[in-house]
């Protein structure tokens, strides 16, 4: 009888339904020994994360984003915000207080913090989908959502990088749009929410400007429904974006222009494109037809696009367009979440199975939903998300992440409207169908798939060394010998880097970060170049230790770049006199060897 009670009991319903979800996600992983707390799996960004929360809470400045374990002597400045390293914090803080145990605490957070994100995710796809396509559609979002989010990995015991903390902004922000004419501040929370997720990242920008243009567009077409709505999603999106402006960027970096983290940049346009939707909403001028709104609308773009142009130009060059070409060939390229859906045809067409078969199954019904007529705003929202997000994973995989989350939206639906034909009548091609449905939505079916045609097809797939031998060096077990020696400077490849600084006291020199410019070039440089190049190297920023790993894939690129390098000759067994191996690590994952002019 009363819609705000109604309102507040779905929300409780739901979100017990994705706390027990994430429940038995928790179990899953205990089951498993919470494997990623000392297998990290090659996840370089989640170990960097751990270690700049580390920095901070050993009383590294706020506002001081330098990685000064990492690069040139000095360090180099990280893209990362700060909003994600501060709650993951507060979480170690609290931890330890009741443990008494730092790296207990540590270990705490680095499960409870994703389960969080996990159940926060999951929570608001539901009511997505709730908005979406009714009370049918709750009980396979949850499912089918939860097997989603618990296999793309982004979830998973350890996974402090800022992806899973984007994807749940993103979706909760959609959420909130598709529930915004029922609730007066959903729009407001949802502006917020965009905010958040861009200053988090350059990554969502796809995904913030759609949701923005599809409130404008929506204004548009009508004016009395979505007039209030656009009003407020604007406010909170600049009111929002000046707020982190203000808590993340010092004073003394108010004139930079950072193209790859929230900065002046961000600011300016969020500040423009917010404000200037919430004053045209708010003008009794664009209520008297919609050519006004549109008009109004294109002149504020045509605004926004002469600010970025006159003062921000470098912005609007590709993301890596700068990148030292030997970065580009020997580590951009080999990226594997940074492969496109071209790529991925051609060299692993399996896998486009696993991150593009969801994906693809929506943009069909939603497509088949536009040609029966009855478009509704629901619609306009949700498949434009959609689009985006499948555009973003065709440039590069890494996008395929939140197509899959969107996918679970009509997914649902979908699955809703068989049910509703098996509950209606007991035919069994009725059931059988409703079973097929069942299991085309679930992304994990198609993932298990593409596995096993890769493993019957591809006769050089890699598998895992029968003995549990870690030949590519992501465990931490690889580097407890490294840990016990006295700190000093390491050179070894970019992806060792992360687990170098996560592990062990030592600094390093690589890692894959596309800042860490001159860092990855000087490692390049001795291991591409001669025994003599290399020592020149080493005897000039003073490296103590070489770590060496023969069975990572960087490894062997660089040594298949150059078979008569330094690298390459030393995994061949010659090694110059002025080193020496540390013997207990010969024949272990991680080899060590130590300078013998550093003593």
């Amino acid at each position: 009888m009363s819609t705000a009670k109604d309102g507040a009991a779905t929300w409780k319903s739901d979100i017990m339904l994705a706390l027990l979800a994430t429940l038995a996600g928790l179990a899953l992983d205990a089951w498993a020994g919470f494997r990623p707390l000392t297998d990290a799996g090659g996840d370089n960004d989640n170990l960097l994360r751990l270690v700049e929360v580390r920095d901070l809470l050993g009383g590294q400045g706020w506002f001081d984003l330098h990685q000064y374990r990492m690069g040139l002597e000095g360090g180099f400045v990280m893209h990362w915000s700060r909003l994600v390293d501060a709650p993951i914090a507060a979480l170690i803080l609290a931890a330890s207080k009741l443990t008494g145990n730092t790296p207990l605490a540590e270990d705490v957070a680095q499960v409870l913090w994703p389960a969080l994100l996990f159940c926060l995710t999951l929570f608001f796809t539901v009511r997505a989908a709730r908005s979406f396509a009714g009370q049918g559609a709750v009980l396979p979002a949850v499912l089918i959502g939860a097997a989603a989010y618990h296999f793309i990995g982004i979830y998973a015991p350890g996974a402090l990088d800022h992806h899973n903390v984007q994807l749940m902004l993103t979706m909760a922000s959609l959420s909130l749009l598709l529930e915004a004419p029922a609730r007066h501040t959903a729009a407001l929370f949802s502006g917020l929410c965009a905010a958040l997720t861009l200053a988090v990242g350059m990554e969502t920008v796809p995904y913030v400007a759609t949701i923005g243009v599809a409130v404008s567009l929506l204004f548009v077409v009508d004016d009395s429904g979505e007039r209030a709505i656009a009003r407020d999603f604007g406010l909170g999106f600049a009111g929002v974006s000046a707020l982190v402006f203000l808590a993340t960027v010092p004073a003394s970096a108010w004139g930079e222009a950072q193209c790859d983290a929230f900065s002046t940049v961000q600011f300016v346009v969020a500040a423009i494109a917010g404000a200037g939707l919430s004053a045209i909403a708010s003008s009794d001028v664009t209520a008297r037809s919609w050519r006004r709104r549109l008009v109004s609308l294109g002149l504020l773009g045509v605004a926004i696009g002469a600010v970025v142009v006159a003062l921000f130009p470098q912005c609007l060059a590709a993301p890596y367009a700068d990148l030292d070409p030997r970065l580009k060939e020997l580590w951009l390229d080999h990226i594997d979440e940074a492969q496109s859906l071209v790529t991925l045809l051609i060299h692993d067409p399996a896998r486009v199975a696993a991150r593009y078969a969801t994906p693809l199954m929506a943009i069909v019904l939603m497509a088949l939903r536009f040609s029966r007529g009855g478009w509704r705003r629901q619609d306009s929202l949700v498949g434009a998300m959609l689009l985006a997000a499948f555009a973003v994973g065709a440039w590069q995989v890494r996008g395929t992440t939140f197509s899959i989350a969107f996918a679970v939206i009509p997914l649902s639906a979908w699955i809703a409207e068989w049910r509703a034909r098996a509950e209606a009548g007991s035919s069994p091609g009725v059931a059988l169908r409703l079973a097929a449905v069942w299991l085309v939505s679930v992304n994990p079916v198609w993932t298990g798939a593409a596995a096993a045609a890769s493993l019957a097809f591809d006769k050089d797939t890699p598998v895992a060394a029968e003995d549990g031998t870690d030949k590519v060096c992501e465990k931490k077990a690889s580097f407890a010998l490294l840990g016990a020696m006295p700190d000093t400077t390491v050179l070894a490849i970019s992806n060792l880097g992360a687990p170098v600084l996560a592990y062990t006291g030592h600094r390093v020199f690589a890692g894959p970060y596309h800042r860490n410019v001159t860092g990855n070039l000087l490692v390049l440089d001795a291991f591409l170049g001669s025994a003599d190049d290399a020592r020149r190297i080493v005897e000039a920023h003073r490296v103590g230790l070489l770590a060496v790993c023969r069975g990572n894939a960087e490894s062997l690129t660089l040594t298949k770049k150059a078979p008569q390098g330094f690298l390459a000759a030393l995994l061949k067994g010659t090694m110059p006199a002025w080193l020496e191996p540390v013997a207990l690590t010969i024949g272990s994952p991680v080899e060590l060897y130590r300078v013998r002019s550093a003593g």
